[in-house]
């Protein structure tokens, strides 16, 4: 007699997540909400977990993580950077012998992985390329993003899938290129909140309420962002620097005096690249060096 025929889907082809942050939860969502089989969420904390279980979706297995093995031999890593390893070697310890994980760290590639590699699995990354304050948030912000996607030919065809998935484009980024992609990930996310920090204090500083000076820097922010992106940045730089305004600067540096050091010297900095940037704008190289002095000698760097 023919055996029924049953919708689950074989062990080889289920989706396991070893993490409960930000990224888990919302990738795991995702990814089950498009069709990936995902069937259990592991972490160190039980309350932790059950909860990334619940948001993930329903039937969501809330396990340790050296459990996540008898679950699915697919298993995304979406733990803390120096986590990872120890993951790994957890995992490995648990018998996991086959199969693919796939961890999500945008500086290392597939090395971090090595305990499961040693034992026969298939690794690989996919590190989203977006900023994630939340899970709820990422559900929004993910889909349409690049995902830099490194490993083996096993790791890559399932990490090319994860991001399609997603709705979003896989880039390959090699092992030795990984450190300067998330350099510029680092810089083209976390440190723009750093500048918008700065410029806010400013604005409290000039007798703004702080609520208020960051609602009028917003269309400035934004208009800047836009412009950069569609144009270019040498087409997009506005203001002193890119006129060569030397006074202008002057008064600023001297305004800045008052400011808290780290403000002083990230005006400094950035304004030492901006006349880097205005120089292929067209701005006049006398120019140019004067203000690299101001920045340089207000920043104690005599010649």
């Amino acid at each position: 007699m023919e055996k029924p025929r049953t919708s689950k889907p074989p062990i080889s082809e289920k989706v396991a997540i070893a993490g409960t942050g930000r990224v888990a939860q919302a990738m795991g969502r995702l990814l089950a909400e498009n069709g990936a089989a995902v069937v259990a969420v592991g972490g160190r904390n039980p309350e932790r977990a059950r909860a990334a279980a619940a948001f993930i979706g329903r039937k969501i297995a809330a396990v340790p993580i050296a459990a996540l093995p008898q679950h699915a031999q697919r298993i995304l890593v979406a733990v803390a950077d120096d986590a990872i390893e120890e993951v790994a070697r957890v995992l490995a310890g648990a018998g996991l012998r086959q199969g693919i994980a796939l961890h999500t760290c945008g500086a290392m590639g597939a090395e971090a992985l090595r305990p499961l590699a040693e034992a026969g699995v298939s690794c690989g990354t996919i590190h989203p390329l977006q900023s994630l304050a939340s899970a709820r948030q990422g559900l929004g912000s993910l889909p349409g993003s690049v995902f830099a996607i490194d490993g083996d030919p096993a790791a890559l065809a399932w990490a090319r899938e994860l991001a399609l998935k997603l709705s979003g484009r896989a880039v390959e980024v090699p092992p030795e290129r990984r450190p300067l992609y998330h350099a510029a990930a680092v810089m083209a996310g976390n440190y723009v909140i750093a500048l918008i920090d700065a410029a806010a204090m400013l604005m409290v500083a000039a007798g703004f309420d702080p609520k208020a000076g960051r609602r009028a820097l917003g269309p400035l922010v934004e208009t800047s962002v836009a412009n950069a992106l569609r144009e270019g940045t040498a087409e997009a730089l506005t203001g002193p620097v890119q006129r060569g305004d030397v006074e202008t600067v002057s008064r600023h540096l001297e305004a800045l005096r008052s400011a808290p050091g780290t403000v002083q010297q990230l005006y400094r900095a950035a304004g030492l690249h901006a006349v880097q940037v205005a120089l292929r704008r067209g701005l006049a190289p006398e120019k140019a060096a004067a203000l690299e002095a101001l920045f340089r000698t207000h920043g104690g760097e005599h010649a």
